[in-house]
């Protein structure tokens, strides 16, 4: 594993930090290939991250896409809707001219249609992605792998780019990029808050199997990624 656990004293550091580590990402990969992606975790989490992000003045958003790493299959004036989060917090001001690419697309279930015009809208993506940012729930998931997830074997291994996915503690129907999917990344981070949190992530860096705590997969990858802490 090659993993850099970085701890910061609160949330609003953490967040300008962060912010500042991913906007280099975006900015060398507009340098380097013309244009950048960068992939998103929703939840309560990341609120001041996507503001800190936001603001940043000195990116040409222009050449900026944002999606999600995963998403409820709820449309985006839902409270649920992690796009609507994104879009409130982050796409204003300054980065109000990237572009965002949302994961639900229409209808009350992700089937295999609604799931070919995602993964067609997807594949327009620049690769790779400039940043990923995961988050992790306390039972061990992150993006939409929960633990026992209809489709989890597959969201761990499959080519993708998304597919659909149910579990018990999911609630909605989610649509999640699969792992492969989201390891092509120039850089990977998992943003973490609280010390129930960090517990989860001793527990995960231990024995075990992944179908328990899927961030296994994830730290089991052997892709460099950088854990952004705080209390």
């Amino acid at each position: 594993m090659t993993i850099d656990r970085r701890s910061f004293a609160d949330k609003p550091t953490l967040a300008r930090e962060l912010a500042e580590s991913v906007a280099d990402r975006i900015r060398n990969a507009i340098a380097a290939r013309g244009s950048a992606a960068i992939a998103v975790s929703g939840g309560s989490t990341p609120g001041k991250f996507f503001q800190a992000l936001g603001k940043t003045k000195d990116i040409d958003w222009s050449r900026a896409v944002v999606t999600l790493v995963d998403e409820r299959w709820v449309d985006e004036t839902s409270d649920r809707s992690n796009a609507l989060l994104v879009n409130e917090k982050m796409l204003q001001g300054p980065a109000a001219t990237a572009r965002f690419f949302p994961l639900y697309s229409g209808g009350d279930e992700p089937d295999a249609t609604h799931i070919a015009k995602t993964n067609a809208l997807m594949a327009e993506l620049p690769k790779p992605f400039a940043a990923v940012i995961l988050g992790m729930g306390n039972d061990g998931h992150t993006a939409s792998f929960f633990p026992g997830g209809d489709t989890l074997d597959a969201a761990l291994t499959a080519e993708g780019p998304t597919l659909a996915i149910r579990a018990p503690g999911a609630g909605e129907p989610r649509i999640t990029f699969t792992l492969p999917r989201l390891l092509e990344t120039d850089g990977l981070y998992l943003h973490i808050e609280g010390a129930e949190k960090a517990e989860v992530l001793d527990k995960a860096l231990g024995d075990g199997p992944v179908e328990d705590m899927p961030i296994r997969a994830v730290l089991r990858s052997g892709a460099p990624l950088s854990v952004y802490w705080c209390p």
